[in-house]
This record gives structure tokens, C-alpha cells and sequence, in this order.
């Protein structure tokens, strides 16, 4: 489970993003305008801005907006970790034979929603991890890519192939964020663990 700190406001979290400084192209640093660079392209601090305002968006109104955003202090980092995560495991799934159609994610979200009790409560739940309902698709197009790997090559080798597909997308991220340990995956002081599920809670490996 994420451990969160205090909440930030919608700009209050703008605020912090585009005041902060940009990182000069040197050393390990990613490139100016970046939080996070792999595989020779980048994530922009623009797009992690565009997901974190989607949520906040979503927070507003939510009837739980209050503990909702009291819950989601970390979510920059915790975004950006995220969308480093999903493609680390896109990739992998792509090495290893793995790509859920457009229809598998189809059915395996008409399933979830009617396993929470429809797509409003799903809404919630997703919502609840940081992530907006536009991005649920792709959070379930990872959960099959992630399952699928873990049935065909088993937790320690499923485990053993993330790290190895981290270290070959040479994954740097912009030092407000932390920096990324490609045996954790996840950025350090944030405590995201490879095999999370949907739930929140991290599978035993």
C-alpha cells in the first residue's frame, strides 16, 4: 500500500510542476522539460501534469473528494512511477509474445465492474489509486499483460524479466521525483511494487 503525505490542491500541484526547475541535459539527468526519460524518448512533466489534473478533476466530484484528495498526496510521484511501470511491463509483454486485444480488455473490465458492483464503483476504486477513469482501460490492458507473464514464466522469472527490461530502457528519472531502482521499479522513498494489483495490495513473490 502507498503511504501518503499531505494533499495538495489541484493548483497547488500545478503550482509545484511548473515551478520547479528544469533539468539540465548532464550525467544521469534527464533531458531539459522531462520527468522521466527511457528508451531514447521521454515522459514530459506536460503529460504527467495532463494525468494528475485528470484525476484531481475526478477527485472534485467524487462524494468522497475531501478524504479522497487527503489520501493522494504523492500523487506527482506516484503518476509518474506509474506510467514508467506500464511500459516496463508493455515492454516486457511485447518480448515475450503478450498483447491483450482491444476485446480481452474489454471483457475483463465489463467483468471487474460487475465483480465491484458496476462501473461507478469501479470508478471509485481505480480512482482511489490515482487513476482517472480515462486511464482505466490501460491500467486493465496491464493487469492481463502482467498476469499473462506471470502465468507463462512464474513470479521470480516474471520478477527477473522486469528488472532486466527496466535496465534495458535505461530508465532516468528527473531527481524531484526520486531516482529509479530497476530492482524495485520504482523511483526511491516511493513504495510501488511490481506485482500490485488493482486492489492496491502487492502479490507475494
Amino acid at each position: 500500500m502507498i503511504r501518503r503525505r499531505t494533499a495538495l490542491t489541484v493548483s497547488a500541484a500545478s503550482a509545484l510542476l511548473l515551478s520547479a526547475p528544469l533539468i539540465t541535459a548532464c550525467g544521469d539527468a534527464p533531458r531539459p522539460g522531462a520527468a522521466a526519460v527511457l528508451d531514447g524518448g521521454r515522459i514530459t512533466v506536460s503529460q504527467l501534469q495532463a494525468q494528475v489534473k485528470a484525476v484531481r478533476q475526478a477527485q472534485s466530484s467524487d462524494p468522497r473528494a475531501a478524504q479522497t484528495v487527503a489520501g493522494s498526496g504523492r500523487l506527482n510521484q506516484d503518476t509518474l512511477i506509474r506510467m514508467i511501470q506500464f511500459r516496463v511491463i508493455e515492454r516486457a509483454g511485447k518480448d515475450n509474445g503478450i498483447s491483450p486485444s482491444r476485446r480481452e480488455v474489454q471483457r475483463a473490465r465489463s467483468a471487474a465492474e460487475k465483480q465491484s458492483g458496476g462501473s461507478t464503483a469501479l470508478r471509485a476504486l481505480y480512482l482511489q489509486q490515482g487513476i482517472a477513469p480515462g486511464g482505466i482501460d490501460e491500467a486493465v490492458r496491464m493487469d492481463l499483460t502482467r498476469n499473462a507473464l506471470l502465468r507463462k514464466l512464474g513470479t521470480s522469472k516474471v520478477n527477473e524479466v522486469f528488472t532486466q527490461t527496466s535496465k534495458a530502457l535505461d530508465i532516468r528519472v528527473n531527481p524531484r521525483y526520486g531516482k529509479w531502482d530497476n530492482t524495485q521499479g520504482t523511483a526511491v522513498l516511493a513504495k510501488e511494487a511490481w506485482l500490485r494489483t488493482s486492489g492496491g495490495t502487492p502479490e507475494q513473490a
